[in-house]
């Protein structure tokens, strides 16, 4: 998922950014609100971790350009101010979550995860879909005890992509601009995303028939799961 980091302290950025990039995050880092602010207006993020303490601008300013420009992202907001007020008022404002510094990166990513469950109406992270367990967490694919080692990182992140949109059909060009970050040569229509979903098929089908990942033609892909 995509992450923007809002942080004034470089070496806590860059820590923030290292570790949730071995969590498979892609990550910008901004140490200034003005071109935090840039970013937000052009962009679209899944989280952004905000500073409040920034030294040109107010990171509650932050928080509210970024619910009406990002709606839909994420907000939680680091900070070492203490004053109930400003959590109140971040909470306010519609951050999904605070965490006062100093705090610790394993229950950030706790958390992130937590509002990601919340977010796509997930009950845990792993995901059973006939006979095939799906770890969101650790990332894994496994059917009836078989390990699936055979799946890249890029086929990983569709099939996980899909199932937080679970029965909701995702075209070529968002599933091209959220798994790699920009449309690939402007060309939705283009094969190589069904060439990824057709070698997904191919390794999972070893196994079992997915059935559960379904084309919607003239459209793009989707992963039913009974609710």
């Amino acid at each position: 998922m995509n992450v923007l980091i809002i942080e004034d302290e470089k070496a806590l950025a860059h820590e923030l950014e290292l570790f949730l990039t071995n969590y498979n995050y892609k990550c910008e880092v901004c140490f200034d609100g003005a071109s935090a602010s840039e970013k937000i207006g052009v962009n679209l993020y899944d989280f952004i971790l905000i500073d409040l303490g920034l030294p040109d601008y107010d990171g509650l300013d932050l928080l509210k350009e970024t619910k009406k420009n990002n709606p839909d992202a994420a907000c939680i907001i680091l900070t070492a101010r203490a004053e109930v007020y400003d959590r109140i008022k971040g909470l306010d404002l519609g951050a999904d979550d605070y965490l006062p510094k100093p705090f610790s990166l394993l229950e950030l990513h706790s958390r992130m995860q937590a509002i990601v469950r919340r977010k796509f109406g997930l009950k845990q992270n792993v995901v059973e879909l006939d006979g095939f367990l799906i770890n969101l967490t650790d990332r894994s694919i496994t059917h009836q005890n078989n390990v699936i080692n055979t799946i890249t990182k890029k086929e990983f992140d569709l099939i996980a992509y899909l199932i937080l949109h679970k029965n909701r059909t995702l075209t070529r060009m968002q599933l091209s601009e959220h798994i790699w970050g920009s449309i690939i040569n402007n060309d939705y229509d283009s094969n190589y995303i069904d060439a990824h979903i057709k070698n997904i098929r191919k390794k999972l089908n070893v196994y079992a028939q997915p059935e559960w990942l379904e084309t919607v033609r003239g459209l793009g892909y989707k992963i039913k799961i009974n609710t």
